[in-house]
Formats: structure tokens, C-alpha cells, sequence
């Protein structure tokens, strides 16, 4: 692929000004939570080194401590260019913290986040300096079996097939200079039978500039060759445009390349947001053209029955729990399954590293995208899944492999669902849910068990 770039943590959106900050911060546990008493997001006195994204219950950690901590915290000193903040913004991603996140930068607050497997960002421009600045992040994780748990443990000993916890920074911490006007998320849908596909742009500029002055050029090519070439008019924040991808606006007809597990076909494209004829941002991605879709008993993938040979994957490491080791051990295991004769997966109660739907995206690898389970019914975690489940299913939308969504499994945090209207109520909102914003993949209401929806 034209702009994959190793270890990059977000491979569907990708920029050339980033820093992987993954390895060696401060760490230390709060378990009497007196931290923010005594103002430790200005600094604190390390216990430990923790090796990030491995969380202290894990052995590439360098900590390997499996007892419960609820409240635990970290710091990093990090240098930014103060040079470039006149046209740029300073963004922080976090790729999965578990649960509730704070970050402090320089002594300042700069947000939260609840929730354990979705990315979430900070704008910190307004909070750095030039030269060396401080990163301070509290997580405050509990057994609260009414949030999103997944295979995650709810007490102090292992029990039958559920794992030690997962407390804290477990996915990829990275920055990036974003420009001031800047393409925030692009949806992208093919819809092959017309050979288009269809774009929605989100663009971050200020208000003063919905005056005709911007743009967003699309470019798409396949192996190299040109295909298409769209410039959108950008009149407010969110701006739809329709790319043809049969060529014909070339003079000739060309055969759409489909993807599919046996040909794992990828057209790349190019987003460059312009004001006045310059070039102010730039963001490569890649997408396929392919249809899923239901039709009687069928399941249909480009027109044609797909027949499914699907494991349950569930993504955990000995040394690293639910944090891949590396992403050469998500490409071993994407291989060791087609060795093994299947053709796609359902990723059990966890999402997963995006590197991995990159890579099932080139390899040709279906995925039953499934979202983290919580064990008790209440209003708080109805609140919480569909919060996250919302967050989650817009971030992995533009991924080709993902051909089914599935919210629920075997009734886990629904128990009563064949008997209670209210738990019935929540499946059936998720799935609507789900259908207004995905209106083309199959959701599975719930996966095993009692299904509320046929």
C-alpha cells in the first residue's frame, strides 16, 4: 500500500508528522487515590518504569504485577517545536487506555475520556511550549461489571475463561502537528453495483472560511495507475462529494477491481484540503470496493454466496495480555489462520489494534468487528457501551474487512433479555443504532444466544 507505514497506529488516516511516544514513563501506583489531593499531575516521585502500551499487570511491562490497582499514573517529558504552532495544532492520541483517562500537560488539565477500547485525542496547543513538556495521565480502573469489560476478570483470582485485567495505557500513545485547517475524518462508502464511491468529509477551519475558499481534492489510483481525480467545494464542516471509479471519465471503460478474500484488491486515494490554490493539509488512505449484504438465507459478498470459515480470535498474548506484542505478532497471526484453511475471524470482546484490520484489509481477512461486554444491566452501562460502541464502530467504519458488526454476545450483560422488555428495548436501539450510521453490513443482534431482532 502506497502509504503504510510500520508500527503507524492509525493506517486508514495517515499524516508525516508524527512521534510514536510507546516505551519508558514514569510510573507509580495511587491506591490510596490521594494524587490529585496532592497535586501530582505537577509532578510526582516515580516507584516504577513502565514500558507503554504494556499495562503493570503484564511481563513486557517491566512491572508484572497482576494485583488490583484502581488508580495508577504516568508521566513523560516530550520536546515540541515551538516553531511550527503559528500553523499547526499539537494533537495527542491515545489508541486504548482502560477506563477513565485524564491528562495533564505542564500542570494544566487538558481532558477526559471514559471508556477502554475506543482512540480518543486532545488538542494540547494551547497547553505546550517550546522545548521540553510534561505529559502527566491518572486511569482510574475498577470490577465494575457495569462498564465494558470484555474477558476482563471482575475479581482478584482467574476464573474459567477470563483474564487478568487490563488497567491503564494499553494501546499506542502518539502526537502529531496537525495543520490549523485540517481534514478532521473522512466515511468512506463504495457502492459497486454504480462503481462510486461515496465520501463525507468532516473539515476543522474556522468559521470565516465557509466562503468558497476551501477544498478537498480526492485522488485515487490502483497499483500505481491513476483512476479519478475529485475537488469538492467545502461550504461548512461536514461536505459530501461521489467519486466514479470506472474510468470512463478517461475515455475508456475499466474493470472495477472488487475486493474480496480471495483477491484482497485496495485502491489507494489522497486527501489534500487547498485554500486559495495551497495546499494546507495532507492525509493518504486506502479503500476497497466491495458489497455485503443479506438477501433471503444468503449471505451475499460482491453478488456471490459467501461461505465463512470463521475462528474466535481473542487477541491476548502471555507476555502482553490484550496488547499485541509487536505488529509482526498480529501479521503471524492473521497467517497461522489461513494456513489453517479459514478465511475470516470474529475478534472476541476486545477491539482490536487497527493494525490488524489493516492487515486483514491487505490479507484478505474477514472480520466479525464484536464490542467488550459489560456483566450488570443498568442505566450507567447502557450509558457506557453505547457511548463507545458509537465511538468504535465510526472509527473502523472505512475498513473493508469488517463485513459484520456484533454488538452483543451470548447475552453477556443481558441476561434476562428473553424476559425483560428493557434489556430487549436496549439490543434492538443498538442495532437501529448501529443500521443508521453502517446502513449496509449485517449487525448481529446477539451473537449466540436469544436474538431480539431476525
Amino acid at each position: 500500500m502506497k502509504y503504510y507505514v510500520k508500527d503507524y497506529p492509525r493506517p486508514q488516516f495517515v499524516r508525516d508528522n508524527w512521534e510514536n511516544l510507546n516505551g519508558a514513563w514514569d510510573f507509580r501506583f495511587d491506591d490510596d487515590n490521594v494524587g490529585e489531593r496532592d497535586r501530582w499531575y505537577e509532578g510526582f516521585e516515580k516507584e516504577h518504569e513502565i514500558q507503554v502500551p504494556f499495562t503493570y499487570e503484564t511481563k513486557l511491562s517491566g512491572i508484572e504485577d497482576e494485583r488490583r490497582h484502581d488508580h495508577i499514573w504516568y508521566a513523560k517529558k516530550i520536546s515540541v517545536d515551538g516553531s511550527r504552532l503559528e500553523k499547526e495544532n499539537f494533537v495527542i492520541h491515545f489508541e486504548g487506555s482502560d477506563f477513565l483517562t485524564t491528562l495533564w500537560v505542564n500542570g494544566q488539565k487538558a481532558g477526559s475520556h471514559r471508556g477502554g477500547y475506543a482512540r480518543f485525542s486532545f488538542d494540547i496547543t494551547d497547553l505546550v511550549k517550546d522545548g521540553e513538556n510534561e505529559l502527566v495521565v491518572r486511569v482510574e480502573d475498577t470490577f465494575d461489571m457495569q462498564q465494558p469489560r470484555g474477558k476482563q476478570r471482575w475479581c482478584d483470582e482467574n476464573y474459567q475463561c477470563w483474564y487478568v485485567q487490563t488497567t491503564g495505557l494499553w494501546k499506542t500513545v502518539w502526537t502529531e502537528y496537525v495543520p490549523k485547517v485540517s481534514l478532521k475524518a473522512v466515511k468512506m462508502t463504495p457502492h459497486l453495483e454504480e462503481c462510486t464511491l461515496e465520501v463525507e468529509y468532516q473539515v476543522d477551519a474556522p468559521d470565516c472560511m465557509w466562503d468558497g475558499s476551501l477544498s478537498v481534492e480526492a485522488t485515487v489510483t490502483f497499483d500505481g495507475k491513476f483512476i479519478n481525480k475529485v475537488c469538492t467545494a467545502v461550504v461548512s464542516e461536514h461536505v459530501n462529494t461521489t467519486i466514479d471509479i470506472s474510468k470512463k471519465n478517461s475515455g475508456y471503460a475499466w474493470i472495477v477491481k472488487m475486493w474480496s478474500p480471495e483477491e484482497p484488491n485496495l485502491y489507494d486515494i489522497t486527501f489534500k484540503v487547498v485554500k486559495d490554490a495551497e495546499v494546507v493539509d495532507t492525509v493518504g488512505s486506502y479503500f476497497a470496493m466491495r458489497e455485503i449484504r443479506i438477501e433471503q438465507r444468503n449471505i451475499l459478498l460482491n453478488g456471490r454466496p459467501l461461505y465463512q470459515r470463521l475462528i474466535l480470535d481473542q487477541g491476548y498474548w502471555k507476555d502482553s495480555h490484550l496488547t499485541p506484542p509487536s505488529e509482526e505478532a498480529l501479521i503471524e497471526d492473521i497467517d497461522k489462520i489461513h494456513a489453517l484453511g479459514y478465511n475470516g475471524l470474529r475478534k472476541h470482546q476486545k477491539t482490536e489494534d487497527e493494525r490488524f484490520l489493516y492487515w486483514c484489509d491487505v490479507k484478505g481477512m474477514l472480520v466479525w468487528s464484536e464490542m467488550a461486554a459489560a456483566y450488570d444491566f443498568s442505566d450507567y452501562a447502557v450509558e457506557e457501551f453505547t457511548r463507545e460502541w458509537l465511538e468504535i464502530v465510526k472509527q473502523n467504519y472505512n475498513h473493508p474487512c469488517i463485513i459484520t458488526w456484533t454488538p452483543f454476545n451470548e447475552s453477556w450483560g443481558i441476561s434476562q433479555v428473553e424476559t425483560c422488555e428493557r434489556q430487549q428495548h436496549f439490543t434492538e436501539g443498538i442495532y437501529y443504532l448501529t443500521k443508521s450510521i453502517d446502513r449496509y453490513r449485517p449487525v448481529i443482534v446477539n451473537d449466540g444466544w436469544e436474538h431480539t431482532i431476525s
